[in-house]
């Protein structure tokens, strides 16, 4: 899975999602803008925002909504978007509603994002990029997509889903650890499901987006609040990153040691930038017949194949944890061993 600190099931979040749960009820009872607000979200609103340096939060009830509100609001006619090729599904689900011309431009790309603006036949554009790739794991230029989209006047929109939690010294993401949390033309998504261990998700930028969001975002506006237990576990967690902060540490250490057992098995990898590391293995129904061993040794990994990826990639992603122990990364070696035919 994504628990990428192990806070899923941590005592403190647990008990923070059942006393939330026994305040406020089971769910929201209705959107946002009726009955479904309280001031726990406020509250976790207010300490995600301070958490990762951002003016102003607007918490959704998951991280694909969050993706196609950001996308449909800012979006439209008038709206050039320019989107990495292997962004989330719930980036080009947005780009398709969002009314806008959309041009899709090779996977970090940075000239191609450049050229792209500069031909774009509207007075306005956006640029969207994951922060953390979630097959491959590696990390968009996102120094270099600002200064391109800044040139160009266009906003940059950036899903920080898999670096929220693992990327910089504090976990604050990887626009923060890049230098651009306070900059007023970046856009960020996160989830409350993988670093967090709950669910949700939420936009970060200046106030004046959240504001425009708050009162355009379809999937902010029409759908039912996020449940109580949900926020006041992502609020708990958040808590337990800010207090201890070796966390982050620990999980890219992990997924360093998992890519180095993966590579040497004599399986393709890459060095890890965040918490997931693939293992490339090319003929999907290898990948398949690899993650079924894997489980039978107790050792669950994720399986891509087309067409979630292109023909010829099909990969186990393994996700590290940073609560693995030297005996948990045994295991997944031995695990992986029997997998890989080693």
């Amino acid at each position: 899975g994504n628990d990428y600190l192990g806070l899923t099931r941590h005592p403190d979040v647990v008990a923070a999602a059942a006393a939330a749960a026994r305040l406020w009820g089971a769910g929201s009872t209705g959107s946002r803008l009726v009955t479904g607000t309280t001031a726990l979200h406020a509250d976790l609103e207010a300490a995600l925002a301070a958490f990762c340096g951002a003016p102003a939060a607007l918490v959704f009830s998951c991280g694909y909504l969050a993706n196609v509100g950001v996308l449909t609001a800012l979006g439209g006619p008038e709206v050039t978007i320019v989107s990495d090729a292997v962004n989330h599904a719930s980036v080009i689900d947005g780009c398709r509603l969002a009314g806008s011309p959309v041009r899709v431009v090779a996977h970090r790309d940075v000239a191609a994002v450049d050229a792209a603006l500069a031909a774009a036949a509207t007075p306005h554009a956006l640029v969207v990029t994951d922060a953390v790739f979630s097959v491959d794991g590696d990390l968009a230029p996102l120094a270099d997509l600002h200064r391109i989209a800044r040139r160009h006047r266009a906003i940059l929109v950036v899903d920080e889903a898999h670096a929220l939690g693992v990327i910089g010294p504090t976990g604050a993401g990887a626009t923060a650890a890049a230098g651009l949390a306070g900059e007023p033309d970046i856009v960020r998504t996160v989830t409350l499901s993988k670093s967090l261990g709950a669910q949700g998700g939420a936009v970060l930028g200046d106030r004046a987006v959240t504001e425009l969001l708050l009162n355009t975002a379809r999937t902010f506006i029409f759908d039912t609040g996020l449940a109580p237990a949900a926020a006041g576990g992502a609020l708990a967690a958040l808590r337990i990153l800010t207090a201890e902060p070796d966390r982050v540490a620990a999980v890219r250490r992990n997924a360093a040691a998992l890519a180095a057992t993966v590579a040497g098995l004599g399986v393709p990898t890459v060095v890890p930038d965040a918490a997931v590391v693939p293992a490339f293995l090319g003929d999907p129904r290898r990948a398949v017949a690899a993650a079924a061993t894997c489980l039978e040794h107790g050792v669950r990994v994720g399986c891509f194949r087309p067409p979630s990826v292109p023909a010829g990639r099909a990969c186990l992603r393994l996700t590290a944890r940073a609560d693995l122990g030297a005996d948990d990364l045994a295991t997944a070696e031995r695990a992986l061993k029997e997998a890989f035919g080693r």
